[in-house]
């Protein structure tokens, strides 16, 4: 637990940041986007469980119609 004290903080809040922002905007633009049920279904897992690429892959990939 002493390890988390020497970590710079000033680095890492500005990335965990971005994180839950891009997240939760490519969450918000998978549910309004018009696609299947499955389809929506699984790109709301990779968004959620692969974290920080998988909102940028949902935006490359997987708006595309």
């Amino acid at each position: 637990m002493e390890e988390l004290t020497h970590i710079n903080w000033n680095i890492f809040l500005p990335l965990m940041m971005l994180d839950m922002v891009l997240t939760l905007a490519a969450l918000i633009a998978c549910i309004r986007q018009d696609m299947t049920k499955e389809r929506r279904v699984v790109w709301i897992l990779v968004i959620v469980f692969i974290n920080f690429f998988g909102p940028i892959l949902y935006f490359i990939f997987g708006r595309r119609k």
